[in-house]
């Protein structure tokens, strides 16, 4: 059996949070814009809606591909592409406290809800999935 010479394994490893820390505010350069992630596809790929209003797929970068997780609902700065304007590449994801203040320098639109699973433009119908049980009795008691 081999001897074990190293300091631990996967667990070890997992247990640092090196992202804590307080980072400084990245902004958006051109050739890159703001996101909010729509759905997780799998295999480090995700659809995002980005704020000039495209939809577009996004790859997750290997750099952040096991590190940093990234669910729906999340705001991110995604890299666009030249030569495929449906597609694009996600450099950094912001975390709540840094989307709330990209919010407050004017940097993303108000309709975006920030740390909240709904993403924005879905249109919220007040009647969907909605029953008042006491308009039910009264439709009871005409009948």
């Amino acid at each position: 059996m081999p001897k074990n010479k190293g300091k631990g394994g996967k667990n070890r490893r997992r247990g640092k949070n090196e992202g804590e820390e307080k980072r400084e505010l990245i902004f958006k350069e051109d050739g890159q814009e703001y996101a909010q992630v729509i759905r997780m596809l799998g295999n480090g790929r995700l659809d995002a809606q980005c704020i000039d209003g495209v939809k577009r797929l996004c790859h997750i970068r290997g750099k952040m591909r096991k590190k940093v997780w990234v669910s729906t609902g999340d705001i991110i700065l995604v890299g666009l592409r030249d030569f495929q304007d449906e597609k694009a590449d996600v450099i950094l994801k912001y975390n709540a406290d840094e989307a709330r203040s990209l919010k407050a320098y004017g940097e993303l639109p108000d309709n975006i809800r920030v740390n909240e699973t709904e993403t924005f433009n879905e249109e919220e119908n007040e009647n969907d999935a909605f029953f008042d049980f006491e308009d039910i009795e009264n439709v009871i008691e005409e009948i």
